[in-house]
């Protein structure tokens, strides 16, 4: 796995991941804990509401930014973006509202909304060799999983010597960090896709990914582990200083267990993807996340809650989460064109995050008015709605990707519209998108 890292563009493009994952990680904690501060028991509510505001500018933004990242040099791009977080984190230490941390949340994610696809999109071109590109993705997964792990540890140090919002600096060394990384190497920029109007180049990558039957199963897992990351996510500050009344470190090794899941997974996947289709291992992390909340639900009911418990389930939801979320990339880079591939990695952030923008505040709410079991219970019904949908619109039968064309099909074509048992790439003509997708 570690060997893709010879490649110079990808290392500092990883390690520019990986430095502004740390320092988002201590916003995570930092978050938490100012909730607390300034909500005391609705901090639920109020960590609901920020998600809420984090899913909108996800939502809203993504697919705006995908629309055109082929139109601007994505090195400045990247660059502007970093420094727009930073920014905003370096002000978060310094609110006394809880209506200044939805401003400042919104401007940071706003600009996270137009980095992260575009970031994403970009790593499919400088490893272009599939095998290459799947251990890509495992070392991503395994960055995102520092913000659960060497994050969480290192707060959990530095709060034992400084106050919570000493956290937020660290967010803006590792936005800076990361911008300086960008700077360092040359990113490809691959050909602009042909002029559309704005209507048609905002809603593309979302036709295009609508359009294809594995995408709409990864669109439908995306909400089984949006639904059981909520879980964690949210409520995890009120179960381990509400609930247990454990001191503000238990909070950095409990979402630790929840990271120690998800990277234990990605280490693993790549091998089992060299043997196991895409299809079957999504699915199986889908039903772990739910028997999970589902299993800590009776635990709950039946003996209450404990700290063992609940650092045992959250490993375990881990596991299943990064079983889910990690294949995706795959699934994303094989149902596009190069040049489509910005538009479509942001209809998946927007998409995906759209089943956050639900589960977000269900999570918080349902906590918050029908306690710990409840929340369990309903969180993992949605997640097995989510895997159910998956098993049935994704085809079991999902082959690489053949080559034929249409020729000049309207978009309600049927053909175009339908779900049908073969993968294929077409193209139409001038007039509509170039997709490489299983229809």
């Amino acid at each position: 796995m570690l060997e893709i890292l010879a490649d110079r563009t990808y290392r500092h493009l990883f390690l520019a991941q990986v430095v502004a994952l740390l320092g988002t990680g201590l916003a995570t904690v930092a978050l938490g804990l100012l909730a607390y501060d300034l909500a005391g028991d609705g901090a639920a509510m109020v960590l609901g509401t920020v998600f809420t505001i984090k899913m909108v500018a996800y939502v809203g933004i993504a697919p705006v930014a995908g629309a055109f990242a082929d139109r601007v040099n994505r090195r400045v791009l990247l660059v502007a973006l970093d420094v727009i977080r930073a920014g905003a984190a370096l002000c978060l230490p310094f609110v006394t509202e809880v209506w200044q941390v939805y401003v400042l949340i919104f401007l940071l994610q706003s600009a996270s909304a137009a980095f992260t696809p575009t970031f994403q999109a970009t790593i499919p071109d400088v490893l272009p060799e599939e095998a290459r590109y799947t251990r890509a993705l495992s070392l991503s997964g395994l960055a995102y999983d520092l913000e659960n792990i060497v994050s969480p540890t290192l707060a959990a140090l530095l709060l034992a010597v400084m106050s919570y919002n000493t956290l937020f600096l660290g967010t803006v060394a590792g936005f800076a960090a990361s911008a300086l990384l960008v700077v360092s190497v040359l990113l490809p920029n691959p050909r602009p896709s042909e002029p559309r109007g704005i209507h048609d180049r905002t809603t593309r990558g979302i036709r295009i990914y609508l359009a294809t039957p594995r995408l709409r199963g990864l669109l439908a897992l995306n909400l089984a582990a949006a639904s059981a990351g909520a879980m964690v996510l949210v409520n995890t500050v009120v179960l381990v200083r509400g609930s247990l009344g454990l001191p503000e470190s238990a909070l950095a090794w409990t979402m630790f267990a929840f990271g120690s899941g998800s990277m234990l997974a990605a280490l693993i996947l790549p091998r089992i993807l060299d043997r196991i289709s895409d299809r079957p291992v999504m699915l199986a992390g889908a039903v772990l996340m739910v028997a999970t909340l589902l299993g800590l639900a009776a635990s709950v009911a039946l003996s209450g809650l404990g700290w063992p418990l609940l650092l045992g389930a959250w490993l375990l939801v881990g596991l299943g989460y990064s079983a889910v979320l990690t294949p995706s990339g795959r699934l994303l880079r094989r149902s596009s064109q190069p040049e489509d591939r910005p538009a479509v990695f942001a209809a998946q952030f927007a998409l995906s995050h759209a089943c956050w923008l639900v589960t977000y505040p269900l999570s918080g709410w349902l906590l918050t008015q029908f306690g710990t079991v409840a929340a369990l219970v309903v969180l993992a019904g949605l997640a097995a709605l989510g895997a159910a949908i998956a098993l049935r619109i994704w085809p079991k039968d999902d082959p690489e990707v053949m080559e034929h064309t249409h020729e000049n099909l309207p978009l309600d074509h049927p053909h175009l519209k339908g779900h049908r048992r073969h993968a294929h790439s077409f193209v139409v003509d001038d007039q509509h998108p170039r997709w490489a997708s299983q229809l």
